[in-house]
């Protein structure tokens, strides 16, 4: 009787076991309907969390929800270079729908990994696309499987932001990573307008996250302020910068407004969400059957002049009226 019974039990099991594996067939299968969309960002801090944040808020109202109606495979590379040609080269390897790259260094891996492949790649937190080998041109299609958000800087309103707000500006500390090609480019946009003014440039230059706080305390004593570009580097870094320009009374201007939100003094900068939106909205149509080709790129469609009045009122200083008028938002 006992024998009969054990054979029943393992009967059971077998029969539930294989049913069990013909439903993870069928979740499977159902899977493989689903488009994935590969996604490479260079580091996390919070200007570029923003732009993925508002990618997949967007995707969702597009119809395109993570898990139901698409897969969207985040990977993040930790700041190291070599890492992003490493997952970029694993999407095309498994052959995702389309790439969303995140920031310059991201989307130069997708464009060479995808060489040769109808794999489409939308970039965006890119300053300068054409510069940086992306595309010939904003605003024209591009004939390749490439196509994006150009996030360029105001530079010429964010250095004269800075001397409206610097009584007696003449000395501009810049941090930046000279290995980023958007930061390069920024920065020489940045020596040759404010030659015009009469200001030395000070370089405040790192290759790495932890030099950044050693490279802040370099500009001491050297400059009237100081200025971080979107620089992805110094960016993961930002609290580092912002703790020593309060320390020494100097102030601290930078190009991403979640820079201003954590302590930085003001910027004129681009809206990294409704950036990653923007993005959302050129992947949708790849997804519904555009070719990425033949949709032009686009610039960012919104920017925002942020004040820290008090970060500002930290280091004693005094912002003018005419700047308080017309920011879009003021922390108090």
């Amino acid at each position: 009787m006992l024998r009969k019974l054990f054979v029943l039990v393992v009967c059971l099991g077998l029969i539930l076991f294989a049913a069990g594996c013909g439903q993870d067939e069928t979740a499977s299968d159902e899977q493989k309907d689903i488009p994935v969309v590969g996604i490479i960002q260079l580091v996390s801090h919070p200007a570029l969390n923003l732009d993925y944040q508002g990618f997949v808020d967007q995707m969702k109202e597009e119809g395109f929800i993570d898990g139901k109606t698409v897969k969207l495979d985040f990977q993040n590379a930790q700041g190291d270079l070599n890492m992003t040609k490493t997952i970029a080269d694993k999407f095309v390897a498994d052959k995702v729908d389309a790439i969303l790259a995140i920031t310059t260094p991201s989307s130069q891996a997708a464009a060479q990994a995808t060489k040769g492949t109808d794999i489409p790649v939308v970039f965006i937190a890119v300053s300068d696309p054409v510069s940086a080998g992306l595309i010939e041109a904003v605003g024209e299609p591009t004939g390749t499987n490439i196509t994006g958000v150009a996030s360029n800087d105001p530079v010429e309103q964010q250095m004269d932001l800075i001397e409206e707000m610097v009584p007696g500006m003449k000395r501009l500390g810049v941090m930046y990573n000279p290995g980023e090609a958007n930061s390069v480019r920024n920065v020489n946009l940045i020596k040759d307008y404010v030659a015009g003014k009469g200001w030395e440039v000070v370089d405040g230059t790192v290759s790495s996250s932890s030099e950044v706080q050693m490279a802040a305390q370099s500009l001491v004593d050297r400059v009237d302020a100081v200025f971080m570009p979107q620089d992805n580097t110094v960016m993961s870094a930002v609290q580092s910068v912002i703790q020593v320009c309060r320390d020494n009374k100097i102030p601290f201007f930078t190009g991403d407004t979640e820079s201003v939100k954590a302590g930085a003094v003001a910027t004129i900068g681009n809206d990294e969400y409704d950036c990653g939106r923007q993005g959302a909205e050129l992947m949708a149509r790849i997804l519904r059957g555009e070719d990425a080709g033949s949709i032009p790129p686009e610039e960012i469609r919104k920017r925002t002049l942020l004040i820290n009045k008090k970060a500002a009122d930290a280091i004693g200083l005094e912002i003018p009226q005419s700047v308080l008028d017309r920011a879009d938002e003021i922390i108090e």
